[in-house]
């Protein structure tokens, strides 16, 4: 007999059901986006408005990021432990708050306070999205579900960059930038509190009525044949709480796979450090070559606006060449386009040409990773999986805009250092081909890893469905 999670797994797709949990959840990811895209565009406003020197300026991404990584841990814990749906939305709601607030920071400190209790709320969007999104798609699309998602990506940051540009001739624009992009996120919080539990985590937790109560309404709106399934039992809850729970959530990771784990994470941190170290700096970069503000802003937007073409084609090959193949290939490759940039960057045209290329090969990279790294782990540590993952590169990407801006760049140059970073994704590349497995059709929790816990016994059969309820994605 199938499980719950099995059923879930092998529904019918229906944009009206599924299709509205990845809507929603995409659109926390464009601020996700757009929040990071916006520490760009404000380093060089922040920094003629504070007069600032380039390390300084360095600390608004650092302040995000830094914050965004402990995000990442605390709410991957937390949507674990409480649901997916209560994080779901809370996290956009911390988030919203603080960039209104830090709209109107009267200094520089307070800003950066602000921008880091900011990233603490939107770390979290990333990681419990793509296990929510994740556990309620089918099997035979979830990878192209869980890449597709990344197209909110490039659209936020596209979008960023022309509402930043638009309110550049604006007094105090970088209060404004901050404000424009508080107000839809207060309203999207609204709309997530009608998106249901995961009945994945809910079967985890023991909680089968509701679990039961999901899986049938799933079945019901999109029109599934019922068929009976056993909820199996869960394993024994964990009391800890705190730093203790942190701790023991850590280790669980890493009992479960070191070799999985170290993957995630290197690949995770050099990837998105090269990324985030480009989109960071990048107005910056153009500005000081005595390229224009506006002019700056867009090259920057022109290599995101790119990107949207990049995640579709990602979204169309990842389950055709699966998702190590498609990362292996295209980060490297992305990598190499950024010293291409560094090396012909006063050169107009070729600049923006190797910008776009950068764009579009990363876009190829992080969507798959994305959905990689969202089925590595089995449903009792996706999140936190995922979540540590994100955390790590977080760290690192949060202190490269400092040390990019005072060490690498004045030290190495452009090339050298894009270059260095080009080499720490080669290598996390190819200790992930030999360290991870494919993901690639594979269930959810099909494939544990060695030090992996036996699953509980399954409880007794229910001899049907239930009547499907109000709890479903009505």
């Amino acid at each position: 007999m199938k499980t719950g999670d099995q059923i879930v797994q092998e529904l019918p797709w229906k944009w009206g059901v599924q299709g509205r949990i990845f809507l929603i959840g995409g659109l926390g990811y464009l601020f996700d986006a757009y929040d990071i895209a916006l520490n760009g565009f404000l380093m060089p406003l922040l920094g003629e408005h504070f007069h600032l020197a380039p390390a300084d300026r360095g600390l608004v991404a650092t302040a995000n990021l830094v914050g965004m990584a402990v995000g990442a841990v605390a709410w991957g814990a937390v949507a674990d432990r409480i649901g997916r749906k209560r994080a779901f939305s809370v996290t956009l709601l911390i988030f919203a708050v603080c960039s209104v607030l830090g709209a109107c920071a009267p200094a520089y400190p307070v800003f950066l306070a602000l921008r880091f209790a900011a990233g603490i709320g939107l770390g979290g969007c990333i990681p419990v999205d793509y296990a929510l999104v994740g556990e309620f798609a089918p099997r035979r699309y979830r990878g192209r579900v869980l890449t597709a998602l990344d197209a909110w990506w490039p659209v936020g940051v596209t979008l960023c960059g022309l509402v930043s540009t638009a309110l550049l001739p604006v007094p105090q624009n970088w209060r404004w930038m901050l404000a424009v992009m508080s107000a839809p996120a207060l309203l999207l919080f609204w709309v997530r509190r009608g998106v249901p539990e995961s009945p994945v985590h809910l079967a985890a937790k023991g909680r089968e009525a509701e679990a039961r109560a999901v899986i049938d309404a799933l079945v019901a709106r999109t029109g599934a044949v019922p068929e009976p399934y056993a909820i199996p039992a869960p394993g024994p809850a964990d009391g800890a709480r705190g730093a203790r729970a942190v701790a023991e959530q850590l280790r669980r990771l890493w009992e479960f796979s070191p070799r999985i784990t170290s993957a995630a994470w290197l690949l995770s941190a050099t990837v998105l450090l090269v990324y985030y170290a480009a989109l960071s700096w990048l107005p910056s970069i153009l500005k000081d070559q005595g390229v224009a503000g506006p002019a700056a802003f867009l090259s920057t937007t022109v290599m995101s606006g790119v990107g949207i073409a990049g995640v579709l084609v990602s979204t169309a090959l990842v389950d055709l060449i699966g998702r190590k193949w498609l990362i292996g290939l295209s980060a490297p490759a992305a990598s190499l386009a950024l010293v291409v940039f560094a090396l012909v960057m006063r050169v107009p045209a070729a600049s923006v040409a190797a910008l776009a290329v950068f764009g579009f090969l990363m876009q190829l990279a992080i969507p798959a990773l994305y959905a990689y790294l969202a089925e590595l782990y089995p449903t009792r540590l996706r999140a936190s999986g995922f979540g540590w993952a994100s955390s790590v590169s977080r760290v690192v990407t949060g202190f490269a805009p400092l040390l990019f801006g005072s060490v690498l760049w004045p030290l190495l140059g452009l090339p050298l250092t894009f270059a260095v970073l080009g080499a720490a994704v080669l290598a996390a590349v190819g200790w992930t081909v030999v360290a991870a497995p494919e993901t690639k059709g594979r269930a959810l929790d099909d494939g544990p890893a060695p030090g992996t816990p036996p699953p509980a016994p399954a409880a007794p059969p229910s001899p049907g469905l239930t009547t499907p309820t109000g709890t479903g994605t009505s």
